[in-house]
């Protein structure tokens, strides 16, 4: 008998999408990770192939003939045959509403085109994981509640499960905790978790991650456990996590309701993927640093037939090479930036401190933006003060010249754009009244009059490529990345940077920097 048919699959994996490249890429990827791949193209046929014979686990596209795939969903969670299978959307759609509506058709995941094949990895090891130790806690439930009298049958049956479950738990390879809802206190951990905190049993057992130190944002995975009873299963939190040596790691949290002898319990499932990030870093710097050379050359190469040395271009030729040189200069930028997140997020960009004054600041980036305000026909005013900062000049002009270059390009001929500062005692836009003013702050705003933004674009514009409209990259010629460098820039400078917004009336961005110490 070949060696190849003792091998049973890890999963039975149902893949519909109207696009064969992509169902190509999906079944080699899995199958070649040792999962049985079932590929289908429309709608009406996953369906009736999954209630003839239920997967494990759906992967589903949205936009398809016919029926698309929140259709699909509706179908698969209205049938009794069906309704427990997760089901883990990929599409090319990016806005939230997509992502809001995949999860209210019953969907478990969202992954955006493109995607990264370690990434889909990772989140199907992860619901799988999840799924099957529902499967056994549901039919461990199940048997229970069965059971009307206690009995030595039923106890041992009850000691069954338990040991089955324990068993999975303990010999899980992702790490996985258990931690109380009331107080996210950790109830148990398994060995994975240990390995990977290299904390021991008796130095988890009864604290919290806060009181662990196991990382930044171990008070925000607290509240979100509290809040489990009331906004349900939570999959895939990025999270910084610290060891006991202080090692840092990026991992992957998914939160599971469970039920533990009447006590809700939170089911933390984790997996590392540090190495993941650090090799996707990595690609990105290098593609980065290779694409300059290039670019420079072809930058000089624009720049040369511009002057005309080589030639008198005609009224065609000019326009050609006006689209050349804007769509070269936007790529620059791009890589620039990419290169500068990279290198603030691995700490390789140190700031220069010195003592600057403010009024100089905001003179130096009105200054600079003047000449593409005059182009766009916006006013700019400016209303400096004058105090002495502790801070990195250049990265904070390259701040206000972004956020400045944003308010210009989002307003209309005519608006006006205004950038000022004042003193502030307090991390807020209003000084606290009836208290002498003790400034301990500069508070910066730079308020404009353009199209406004958003409620629920409000937080996430300072996350990487992300814009109000995925239209303002070729309209507005934008990376998506400014922010995100502002918002590092000021954190380095160990201040705030945050917006409020009305839409059709215009938006104000806050930047609030600490006063060096008197």
């Amino acid at each position: 008998m070949p060696k190849e048919s003792l091998n049973f699959p890890k999963a039975d994996i149902l893949v519909i999408d109207d696009t064969p490249e992509n169902l190509n890429l999906l079944s080699a990827m899995l199958t070649e990770q040792g999962y049985k791949v079932r590929s289908v193209t429309k709608g009406s046929t996953g369906l009736r192939g999954a209630n003839a014979v239920p997967p494990d686990l759906i992967l589903l596209d949205v936009n398809m003939p016919e029926m698309n795939g929140y259709e699909v969903c509706e179908h698969l969670k209205a049938s009794d045959r069906t309704r427990e299978i997760p089901v883990i959307f990929i599409s090319a759609l990016g806005d939230v509403l997509d992502k809001v509506k995949a999860f209210a058709v019953g969907g478990v995941d969202y992954i955006t085109k493109p995607f990264q094949l370690e990434e889909v990895l990772a989140r199907i090891e992860n619901h799988l994981t999840i799924w099957k130790l529902q499967q056994q806690l549901q039919a461990q439930n199940e048997r229970l509640q069965q059971e009307i009298h206690v009995s030595e049958a039923s106890q041992r049956a009850r000691a069954k499960a338990e040991e089955k479950f324990a068993k999975v738990f303990r010999s899980s390879p992702n790490p996985i905790a258990i931690a109380t809802v009331s107080n996210a206190r950790f109830i148990d951990v398994n060995p994975s978790f240990l390995k990977m905190s290299g904390y021991s049993l008796d130095e988890v057992i009864g604290n919290t991650a806060t009181e662990l130190n196991l990382g930044k944002n171990t008070v925000a995975i607290a509240q979100t456990i509290q809040l489990l009873p009331e906004t349900g299963s939570l999959y895939n939190l990025e999270f910084e996590f610290s060891t006991k040596c202080a090692e840092l790691k990026t991992i992957l949290i998914s939160l599971e309701l469970i039920d533990l002898a009447g006590v809700p319990c939170a089911l933390l499932i984790a997996n590392d993927i540090t190495e993941r990030k650090r090799l996707e870093n990595e690609f990105i710097s290098l593609v980065s640093h290779e694409l300059r050379t290039p670019l420079t050359s072809t930058m000089g190469a624009l720049d040369l037939l511009g002057s005309e040395q080589l030639g008198t271009l005609n009224e065609q030729g000019q326009k050609v090479l006006s689209i050349a040189t804007t769509n070269t200069e936007r790529l620059i930028r791009l890589v620039n930036d990419i290169l500068d997140l990279e290198r603030m997020k691995s700490g390789k960009i140190f700031t220069r401190k010195m003592k600057y004054n403010a009024a100089d600041l905001l003179t130096n980036a009105t200054e600079a933006m003047q000449a593409m305000a005059d182009q766009f026909q916006v006013k700019l005013i400016i209303n400096p003060v004058e105090v002495e900062l502790w801070a990195d000049p250049d990265r904070l002009l390259q701040t206000l010249t972004n956020l400045l270059s944003n308010a210009i390009k989002f307003s209309e001929p005519g608006d006006t754009v205004y950038i000022s500062a004042t003193l502030s005692e307090s991390q807020g836009v209003e000084p606290k009244e009836n208290e002498p003013l003790l400034p301990k702050y500069l508070l910066i705003t730079i308020k404009d009059q353009g199209r406004g933004i958003p409620e629920d674009k409000l937080q996430i514009i300072f996350e990487r490529f992300q814009q109000v409209d995925a239209s303002d990259s070729r309209n507005k010629g934008g990376t998506g990345l400014g922010l995100a460098i502002c918002r590092d820039i000021i954190q380095q400078h160990d201040g705030k940077i945050w917006v409020q917004s009305t839409l059709g009336e215009g938006s104000t961005f806050y930047v609030l920097l600490p006063l060096p110490v008197q």
